[in-house]
């Protein structure tokens, strides 16, 4: 059966290519940080499902320390060159967007073949977990593709993804830690601290007053964790559930569905949410890198407005 596991191995291999990439560039006078980083983040995806919470809780702390006494450094690592590059988008056109697209289509595809065939009794994949392995399947047969087509130097897929990461930075984790984060919020009690303060501000039976505090609540949430998904247990845990659900008889689908959109209207308007609105400044080399969130604001407040609006109508009023 291939699990999860098994991804975890295969992103540890990826990161511990890139780590000794990193150390062997010496046109990187930080090539020392940016090794040792990567290298940590391929040992937690290795090794981190066997060495206990407290040797991860280390690991992490070493990343954090890294980066935040500014040792990673960019890189420019030589792949194909840009008249290179600009012969291949001549000639080849739209058709370079195949590789990518290769990704979605084997992960729609195969969880669709692999649920609805007779191939879903064989245990071939971990239950629940088949979208994402196949999705890690799918960048496999990618990059095969890219490289049995375009013929570039065998180190180019590594080398560019170095690149990429070494542009980003520490950005590059953020999700994956805050998202540790939400659950080690929600694991605290945090929901259950903000549900009883709740409670004692907003008057009972205040329906839609109510609705507000929690897509309020969702979107602070996650403008401060950056991740919605982060966000949703303390929210659910502290109004969703035991005040719009259990008290007021809400929909749970629409609570649920549209209260996580509320947060994602956080999500655009927080550096938090790096992988959304700092990584795509840096690497457009954007001269203000709070660029991208400006131009979501008046995108953001008005469709939180309508989320409250949709949950209050189709959460309370048209199903009760």
């Amino acid at each position: 059966m291939i699990t999860y596991e098994w991804l975890y191995i295969l992103s540890g291999i990826f990161f511990a290519i890139w780590a000794l990439l990193s150390a062997l560039d010496r046109s990187n006078g930080k090539r020392w940080g940016n090794a040792a980083f990567w290298g940590l983040l391929a040992g937690s995806f290795l090794f981190g499902s066997h060495i206990g919470d407290f040797a991860n809780g280390v690991l992490v702390l070493a990343l954090v320390a890294i980066a935040g006494v500014g040792r990673l450094g960019r890189s420019d690592p030589p792949t194909t060159t840009l008249e290179e590059r600009l012969e291949l988008s001549e000639l080849k056109g739209n058709r370079l967007f195949i590789p990518a697209l290769i990704v979605p289509f084997v992960a729609v595809v195969g969880t669709l073949a692999y649920n609805y065939t007779p191939l879903s009794g064989t245990g071939l994949f971990e239950p629940r977990r088949e979208t994402l392995l196949l999705f890690a399947i799918g960048v496999l047969v990618a990059l095969v593709v890219a490289m049995a087509w375009l013929r570039p130097p065998a180190l180019a897929p590594a080398q560019e993804g170095r690149r990429l990461l070494d542009s980003i930075g520490w950005a590059a984790i953020l999700p994956q830690m805050l998202a540790a984060l939400g659950a080690v919020f929600a694991l605290a009690g945090v929901g259950d601290i903000i549900g009883s303060l709740a409670g004692q501000v907003i008057p009972e039976g205040s329906v839609i007053l109510t609705v507000i505090v929690y897509a309020l609540g969702m979107a602070i949430f996650t403008m401060i964790m950056g991740n919605a998904f982060a966000a949703f247990p303390v929210m659910a845990a502290a109004i969703g559930i035991p005040l719009l659900v259990q008290a007021y008889g809400g929909n749970p689908a629409v609570i649920g569905a549209v209260g996580m959109l509320a947060g994602f209207c956080g999500t655009l308007l927080t550096p938090m949410a790096a992988n959304f609105n700092i990584v795509p400044a840096a690497l457009l080399e954007l001269d203000d890198q709070n660029g991208v969130i400006k131009q979501q604001v008046w995108t953001a407040i008005p469709l939180w407005v309508c989320n409250i609006a949709i949950i209050y109508i189709g959460g309370f009023l048209l199903w009760t």
